[in-house]
């Protein structure tokens, strides 16, 4: 008898009670990368033939490639699998998928972000033209949209991506305990992505 009551203390005394916030930070940050990915396939332009390659074209196909693929990466097969033990091995789980969601929302919101640039320079672009090929004239205005279009690219950093959503998560009263930092998250997409 008081072998049963040491693994039944044991058992409770590894469970912390979390799981639950845990499930649910996970439909959170699901619940941001699926509204993410949908904003990013609604950033659609059809480039004229001519300049196809320019900078926020190539860009913005860049974008809706590297979504798509973000889309088809599979999840570690650790994480389809239901845990065999109650309380524990759940609380594992749960932290693993709430990286692997994170790393998921960290990537695209970086892919959306460079989208979104890309959508700026075409109608910076579509201003200077208006409607017309380009010619000598708007040379200086079509240069200053592609270096803007660089800056804004350079300003998306990693830091700043985690530091929006720490903010926004904030903000919205959500529990973070379990929130992996930027460092586990750009490891996590190097040996899982």
């Amino acid at each position: 008898m008081p072998s049963q009551t040491v693994t039944l203390t044991k058992t409770k005394a590894m469970a912390d009670g979390l799981n639950e916030a845990r499930a649910l930070r996970v439909t959170e940050i699901l619940r941001d990368y699926q509204n993410i990915q949908h904003r990013i396939s609604q950033f659609q332009t059809d480039p004229p033939q001519d300049q196809h390659n320019e900078i926020g074209y190539t860009s913005l196909r860049q974008c809706h490639t590297e979504a798509r693929a973000l889309l088809n990466v599979p999840y570690p097969p650790e994480m389809l699998h239901p845990p065999s033990a109650p309380h524990e091995a759940e609380k594992r789980q749960l932290q693993r998928v709430i990286i692997d969601a994170s790393a998921r929302r960290f990537q695209a919101q970086k892919i959306f972000l460079r989208a979104a640039a890309a959508i700026k320079w075409v109608q910076r672009r579509h201003s200077v033209l208006q409607g017309s090929k380009p010619q000598n004239v708007h040379l200086q205005a079509l240069r200053q949209a592609d270096t803007t279009l660089r800056n804004e690219l350079a300003a998306i950093t990693n830091e700043r991506i985690t530091n929006a959503f720490r903010t926004a998560d904030q903000q919205a009263g959500y529990w973070l305990h379990d929130d992996p930092s930027l460092q586990a998250v750009l490891g996590w997409i190097r040996s899982h992505h």
